[in-house]
């Protein structure tokens, strides 16, 4: 096209902000948890050039703040979430040591690498180490005070993960506490501290540990009778917000019912010992591609309607390395080589279209692992280019639906709303464009943003 914009009429520009409006509340909800506990990890520098180009993740969270890792997300935009182990936790309320770690640490590598977050600690409260409980809220005190004090306070947030355990009762979600005598002398400061410094409580709920076989369908979201919270009337159908649910609830207890809440962790393993339910690859990607869905719908829970979360999955890669049983070294979604252990639907197109055709099969509720093949009658699709500007991506779906084409199948509830990207949207968009024209290669020109291949991108429901 050799002029892709044009002013915007009132009706393209309503269009516009419901576009902008619809991407703003979902786009970057998913992030990945990068364990490095395994001897056969691909370099770091492939890695973020992995997410970057290959998939739809544009945050990671880290258990350290290992150097070689921040340098690799230097200039790649992805937000980057960092860690204080919790051995440096009693130390860390010391301001000399806390502005020591933040030169070290985080000064060196902002703003190349968008380091947004500093969680002290992980699951501290359930250590029962009395020493680093007591000092948990004083050291994400003074970290914060250090960040300050280098202009940093403003850009990255200071918080600290949660496991469920912190919660003395949790059934029916509306009676949900905080352990008793940790939920007034730690607890409350430390939502106090997450409030008035605008960071979000973090939690690490996992249905996979809570399920049976009796409760597999309400761990992973499937049709159920769902299960009645007695005291609201609220009915409950996926155990994940079960979860959410008594955590918001001893929130509230506390006076607290306002912070946003983020989910740190949370995954299923791809493989397990035959004692536990539900180990394996389907199941792993069933529970994931629709914990995406859930947490990106916008539905929230019962206690939370109209929320999205932003969710880290665990874990980016199956790490070798972790102890305890065959599952625990089996929560990636990659493979060392970065192959897929299955497909929740984080691939770009263009990367399905690399991946080989023996992996494992994928169930029938996630988009199919390989991309049809190329087409034998000479078809065509316009794509986005790798590396192409957001911004202008946005602006080619915003013209293209400003068009009257039928843009449906991107809105909320259409087959390919889902991944609900910029990227994803616009290659349906610019597509769409291209085949309702003459098909000629200008017209997926789209100020040089996009590509022809011959590599049908469908997946799914979703066709191009």
């Amino acid at each position: 096209m050799a002029e892709p914009f044009i002013p915007l009429s009132s009706s393209m520009l309503f269009l516009t902000v419901i576009s902008l409006f619809l991407a703003s509340g979902v786009e970057g909800n998913i992030g990945v948890n990068y364990g490095t506990v395994a001897n056969n990890l691909p370099p770091t520098s492939q890695v973020a050039h992995f997410l970057l180009e290959s998939t739809v993740i544009n945050r990671v969270k880290l258990y350290d703040a290992n150097p070689d890792i921040l340098k690799a997300f230097a200039h790649t935009g992805i937000a980057v979430t960092v860690t204080v182990p919790n051995d440096l936790i009693p130390r860390l309320t010391k301001l000399s040591f806390a502005q020591q770690w933040v030169e070290d640490n985080v000064r060196p590598y902002t703003p190349t690498t968008s380091i947004v977050r500093i969680l002290v600690g992980n699951e501290v409260i359930t250590t029962a180490d009395k020493s680093l409980i007591g000092n948990l809220v004083p050291a994400m005190q003074t970290l914060h005070t250090a960040l300050v004090a280098a202009s940093l306070d403003r850009r990255i947030q200071v918080s600290t993960p949660h496991s469920l355990g912190v919660l003395s009762n949790s059934s029916p979600p509306s009676t949900g506490k905080f352990l008793l005598g940790y939920d007034v002398h730690v607890m409350k400061p430390l939502l106090s501290f997450l409030r008035a410094t605008n960071s979000p409580f973090m939690i690490n709920p996992y249905p996979f540990f809570g399920c049976s076989s009796d409760t597999l369908d309400y761990a992973l979201f499937r049709p159920n009778a769902g299960v009645l919270d007695g005291n609201t009337g609220l009915l409950y159908t996926s155990m994940l917000d079960a979860q959410l649910d008594a955590v918001f609830s001893a929130m509230k207890v506390l006076g607290f019912d306002d912070l946003e809440i983020v989910i740190a962790e949370t995954g299923w393993p791809s493989m397990g010992d035959s004692t536990q339910v539900g180990v394996d690859a389907n199941v792993a990607a069933e529970y994931n591609g629709n914990l995406m869905r859930h947490v990106s719908s916008g539905a929230g829970t019962p206690l939370m309607p109209n929320r999205t979360f932003e969710t880290y999955i665990f874990a980016l890669f199956n790490e070798d390395l972790k102890p305890g049983p065959t599952s625990e070294r089996n929560f990636g979604l990659f493979r060392q080589d970065m192959t897929p252990v299955y497909d929740i639907g984080i691939l770009r197109p263009t990367a399905r279209s690399s991946i080989p055709n023996n992996q494992t099969p994928i169930p029938s509720k996630t988009p199919p692992l390989n991309p049809k093949p190329r087409s034998s009658k000479g078809k065509r699709w316009c794509l986005p280019k790798t590396g192409a500007d957001e911004s202008t991506l946005q602006r080619n779906v915003d013209y293209v639906c400003g068009l009257g084409l039928d843009c449906e199948p991107i809105q909320q509830g259409g087959d390919c709303f889902l991944p609900n990207t910029v990227r994803a949207h616009a290659a349906f968009a610019m597509n769409a464009y291209y085949q309702s024209t003459g098909k000629n290669e200008s017209d997926c020109d789209f100020d040089q943003t996009g590509a022809i291949t011959d590599v049908d991108p469908s997946y799914g429901k979703c066709q191009y």
